[in-house]
């Protein structure tokens, strides 16, 4: 599927949120974006923030709905602090079956992070990058974005 691909996804459950059709604890909305509560919350305020343009994935966004993502996020951020007390929290996206998406219409987990260990759990198992193969990939991406 190429980025400049625009069919829409197959209608979600977040579809059917935004909608109305399924209730939910919204937290915020505006033209481009809804946020509302997980009902599977890994931690108290997890949140989930959901563009209304119906794509599975990022890259199959618009511009305007990736921008209001990105506006909606900093705020929410700061919400989320200020009510659950949280100094920490994970902001999590996920593309594609493979990468560990279930719900296929592109959105971003907002999950606050405690001392008592509540939140997102990650394993980071970092490598190594070789030197010429890193000047090799970072080419082919820069002749990608051309």
């Amino acid at each position: 599927m190429s980025a400049e691909d625009t069919t829409a996804a197959p209608p979600s459950i977040f579809s059917r949120i935004i909608a109305g059709e399924i209730p939910s604890h919204r937290v915020y909305e505006d033209s481009h974006v809804v946020a509302f509560l997980d009902v599977g919350p890994l931690s108290r305020g997890h949140m989930l923030v959901v563009p209304r343009e119906q794509k599975a994935q990022m890259h199959e966004l618009s511009d305007e709905s990736a921008a209001a993502l990105g506006r909606a996020l900093p705020r929410l951020c700061r919400a989320l602090m200020q009510v659950t007390g949280c100094r920490g929290y994970n902001i999590l996206q996920n593309n594609g079956a493979e990468a560990g998406q279930v719900v296929m219409h592109a959105h971003v987990h907002l999950i606050p992070k405690f001392d008592d260990g509540a939140g997102l759990r990650l394993t980071w198992r970092a490598g190594a990058l070789d030197a010429s193969e890193g000047a090799a990939l970072a080419e082919s991406l820069r002749r990608a974005l051309r």
